[in-house]
């Protein structure tokens, strides 16, 4: 009989736990992007779970199991909980074209007060954001590289702002240049991904962060699935974009204790158009490049690179919705993650380079460059 009521007891207390989880599921729910579908199953779950362990276990190990399995379904739950948009105000760089233009009017669309940064306030993209977003969209003359520049907007946006502060910030300013081995590319390649990708963010952060400390809003800083893992052609790329998110990294920890959240969007490959730089730096690395590696290289090596930049739009997608998706939940989430990594294969290669020896991610890159042409001199050794 004590047997029966110990079991009884238990079997009461798991109904109880059950009932007090499903309730707070809805709860939830009802505060987050989670749909009802995505509710009963994290809800579920933890019941199936609990159930089996029963069977395998025993009432105690089942109980256990339930447990921990809510708590896993609580803490995914509590991560898709948002704030709501109220009028929120966002200074968003490099609106000009791509996801920072494609951002604008997403956030403008869902109510925020956007401040769209733009390198030319008379050009096609500035112009187009004009035509089609609310009153509640200002675009702000903004050249990252200008020290004095993100002063300026600083003014603008506090008049805007009566000095009510200001939610999130997007870095979101960059430039790929040329893709290039990383011993063609001049060095003024190597200076100007810092200067933009690196140096104009912490500039525009900086210049900042005594609104965000005011709101305890957002910082997000746009990098690139090269700045967290190494990927052949973008040397000069891809090492702003890890500096960048280092510099992510740490801001998120010493920020927190003023209640800033610090999140870095690593993308894979989007369609987010051509560089009006790109000829210019291309023209810049042949006039640039040494005879001696010019001739080692080849002139068809050379050419190809061309070919490659201009097959890339092909490798990447035109659908810019899980970027928008990921920097709206940085901005809003009550929980935001510190990495994001929306596309195709950001996040497996991510793990592979992280989780497995550098001999296997080296090895699985080479395989994906295997139909790329071969240097000249490299050529010439393999027939002697």
């Amino acid at each position: 009989m004590d047997a029966l009521g110990a079991g009884s007891s238990l079997g009461w207390l798991y109904a109880g736990v059950m009932a007090l989880f499903g309730a707070t599921v809805l709860r939830a729910a009802k505060q987050s992007q989670v749909d009802a579908a995505g509710a009963l199953a994290w809800t579920l779950l933890p019941a199936s779970l609990g159930l089996l362990s029963c069977a395998a276990l025993g009432a105690c190990g089942g109980l256990v199991a339930f447990a921990a399995a809510c708590l896993v379904s609580s803490a995914y739950l509590g991560a898709g909980a948002v704030l709501p948009v109220g009028g929120k105000a966002v200074l968003i760089t490099g609106s000009d074209t791509g996801i920072g233009h494609a951002l604008a009017k997403y956030l403008d669309n869902l109510g925020f007060v956007v401040f769209a940064g733009v390198l030319n306030k008379n050009g096609p993209g500035a112009e187009e954001l004009r035509r089609t977003c609310s009153q509640r969209l200002s675009l702000l003359q903004l050249d990252i590289t200008n020290p004095t520049q993100p002063v300026s907007c600083l003014i603008a946006t506090l008049c805007f702002l009566f000095l009510s502060g200001l939610w999130g910030v997007v870095n979101n300013a960059g430039i790929l240049g040329f893709p290039a081995d990383g011993e063609l590319l001049p060095m003024s390649t190597y200076r100007q991904c810092m200067d933009v990708n690196f140096f104009g963010a912490v500039e525009v952060s900086k210049t900042f962060l005594p609104l965000l400390r005011k709101s305890q809003g957002r910082l997000v800083n746009i990098s690139s699935m090269a700045g967290g893992i190494p990927l052949p052609k973008y040397a000069a790329y891809g090492a702003s974009k890890a500096a960048l998110s280092m510099f992510s990294g740490v801001m998120r920890q010493e920020l927190s204790k003023w209640g800033i959240k610090v999140a870095a969007i690593h993308p894979s490959g989007f369609r987010t158009g051509t560089s009006e730089l790109w000829d210019k730096q291309e023209k810049d690395l042949m006039e640039n490049l040494p005879a001696g590696v010019r001739r080692d290289y080849g002139e068809d090596y050379l050419l190809e690179l061309k070919s490659y930049l201009l097959r890339m739009p092909a490798y990447c997608d035109s659908d810019l919705s899980p970027v928008l998706n990921d920097i709206l939940h940085a901005l809003l989430a009550k929980r935001p993650h510190g990495l994001y990594t929306p596309g195709k294969g950001a996040y497996m290669l991510l793990c592979i380079f992280c989780y497995f020896p550098l001999w296997v991610y080296d090895f699985f890159i080479s395989k994906l460059q295997s139909f790329e042409p071969v240097p000249r001199a490299l050529r010439t050794s393999e027939v002697l």
